[in-house]
């Protein structure tokens, strides 16, 4: 559905990139979206997620129950905010102007950015670690090389190592939307060979899966729930930014169909089987190295058949960097275009995106396992829960899935508000956040925080429906709303 520019000097806040798809741009069918998802899920986050959960307390099958329940769950949401993605070739920023504004949408564009920018710079940093081992194998010396100096907390090997990653990353983007497609459609694939492959190299070593399935539970009622509730959380929060911008990957589609099974498929299956993946692996290491590897770059380091170590280090890397392009570049990419539409463009955004992703020091980060996998998710799905409900809120209840996509681009119109903001969906965004994190210094509200993602969610979704209604007195805005003469 192309929008007509022609003769509209209006379109004060339209940039190629973000336009509405074409009929001929729209080549993404099911097993595109199967494998997004693949090669997405397959990440080391990933594998490392459930044995996070283990150390916590819970046994095995709880840990991956907890991983597949949380992945059905998010998968909600996700679906309802693809839908109008597909209906009328937009991406998530444009989607958010119906609710936010046409220029209000720069606030959860830019929250949605700063989140992506700090995933980029942690799976950079993690690719960057793949390198490293790698050319500590192969390079004689090459450890007293790196090692001559240390700055921002990395050495040389380790500067050296991140920015070969971070220009892979930054050379696929240059090349444009379907680059991503073509390059997720074998990567995917190859992510889940090697995690097949660590699976039975597993079973053979260590003849068995080792004593971490025969391990029970060490907590049990209220303590359980004191576990499990932020461990959901964790896992919702895991994908709570791609349930925003999933229509930047919808917009593709070539019909609702199939992007809907390719996700209902490709999402909570492949979450489950690989973090399945990591934590009978890591169990397997307890037999074989006598104790838990649960990082899969420092179990292939252990291995001496280089030509071994080769194919599986290359293989970390096409799963860092697939999870990277498709999830941490394109949509903050996006994002940041709707904050400067008339200088940005697809590339320049991902440009920004990684250079975001450097200053966040994200070697730091992931340096403390606990803040990395729990704090930071349970902290930004306060933010994103409550960006959710809204757009789910104002486009399935509030329009009744109606959208007028030209006045998206308008500075003037139904979307424009009041001077390009809403005022009602950031008092509902406010509230969202207040209530989902105040539990973080407040400790006796702590239990809000462990549902931060939901309570955002709730608080947001509620807030933002009633000041709607009280406001325009009927759920189908196009009525009562100011409205431009000019449609889709």
């Amino acid at each position: 559905m192309a929008v007509n520019v022609e003769n509209n000097e209006d379109l004060a806040r339209y940039n190629q990139d973000i336009a509405p798809t074409t009929q001929e741009q729209r080549q993404w069918s099911l097993y595109n979206y199967l494998s997004l998802w693949i090669g997405m899920a397959h990440n080391i986050p990933t594998y490392l997620m459930a044995g996070g959960f283990i150390v916590l307390g819970l046994n095995w099958w709880e840990a991956i129950l907890t991983v597949f329940v949380g992945n059905m769950i998010v998968l909600v949401p996700i679906l309802l905010n693809a839908h109008p993605g597909t209906k009328y070739g937009i991406p998530f920023p444009v989607l958010a102007r119906a609710s936010f504004g046409v220029v209000g949408a720069g606030i959860p564009a830019f929250l949605r950015a700063l989140v992506g920018a700090g995933w980029f710079g942690i799976e950079t940093a993690i690719g960057g670690q793949a390198i490293q081992t790698f050319l500590l194998m192969i390079i004689p010396g090459w450890a007293h090389f790196s090692d001559v100096f240390s700055f921002v907390g990395m050495n040389l090997g380790g500067w050296i190592s991140f920015l070969l990653f971070w220009l892979m990353n930054v050379w696929i983007i240059y090349h444009g939307i379907q680059a991503v497609r073509r390059f997720e459609a074998w990567a995917g694939p190859l992510v889940l060979l090697l995690g097949i492959g660590l699976l039975i190299w597993a079973l053979n070593a260590a003849h068995g899966f080792g004593p971490l399935l025969q391990r029970p539970a060490t907590v049990h009622g209220t303590a359980f729930w004191a576990v499990e509730i932020p461990a959901l959380t964790s896992v919702v929060g895991f994908w709570a930014t791609l349930s925003l911008n999933i229509p930047d990957f919808t917009r593709f589609a070539k019909s609702q169909q199939a992007q809907e099974w390719g996700q209902a498929i490709g999402l909570p299956l492949t979450m489950t089987i690989f973090s399945g993946i990591g934590v009978l692996v890591t169990s397997a290491t307890i037999v074989v190295f006598h104790h838990a590897i649960s990082d899969p770059i420092t179990l292939l380091g252990h291995f001496h058949n280089v030509v071994i170590l080769i194919i599986a280090l290359g293989a970390v890397v096409v799963a860092t960097l697939s999870v990277n392009v498709a999830a941490n570049i394109v949509s903050p990419a996006y994002d940041l275009i709707q904050l400067f539409p008339k200088h940005l463009n697809f590339a320049r955004g991902g440009l920004i995106t990684g250079i975001l992703g450097i200053v966040m020091v994200p070697w730091l980060l992931i340096s403390n396992p606990h803040i990395y996998i729990f704090t930071w998710l349970d902290v930004y799905s306060g933010f994103l829960g409550p960006i959710a409900a809204i757009l789910i809120a104002d486009y399935w209840v509030f329009r009744r899935r109606t959208l007028e996509v030209i006045q998206l681009y308008e500075a003037s119109g139904q979307y424009y508000y009041k001077n390009g903001y809403n005022p009602l969906a950031i008092w509902a965004l406010a509230a969202g956040i207040l209530v989902s994190l105040i539990g973080k210094v407040v400790p006796p509200l702590v239990w809000l925080f462990n549902y931060s993602w939901f309570v955002g969610f709730a608080v947001s979704f509620g807030v933002y429906l009633v000041l709607m209604n009280a406001k325009y007195h009927n759920p189908t805005p196009s009525r009562e709303m100011p409205s431009s003469h000019l449609s889709h």
